[in-house]
């Protein structure tokens, strides 16, 4: 004995019938930079930045013209022997 096979797969197009290829998908466009899509970060955040980066402390402080220490108490570094 069998049975048909909508009655196993309930969702399958009836048969004889391909299922309708599914629609492309679309290109996505290339967003327009307006002057608004800036984000300014804080000092603490560039620092931080600067440092994931790679780079040293003394790079850092020369480029944001801070003291080794400042970069230092910003990335929570303690100096203290």
């Amino acid at each position: 004995m069998s049975s048909p096979i909508s009655s196993q797969f309930p969702n399958a197009p009836p048969a004889g019938k391909a299922a309708e290829a599914p629609e492309p998908a679309l290109n996505p466009q290339p967003v327009a930079r307006a002057e608004g899509d800036t984000v300014e970060l804080t000092l603490s955040q560039r620092v931080y930045q600067l440092h994931t980066q790679g780079q040293r402390v003394s790079q850092i402080a020369s480029s944001l013209n801070l003291s080794e220490a400042a970069v230092n108490s910003y990335l929570n570094i303690s100096t203290k022997r």
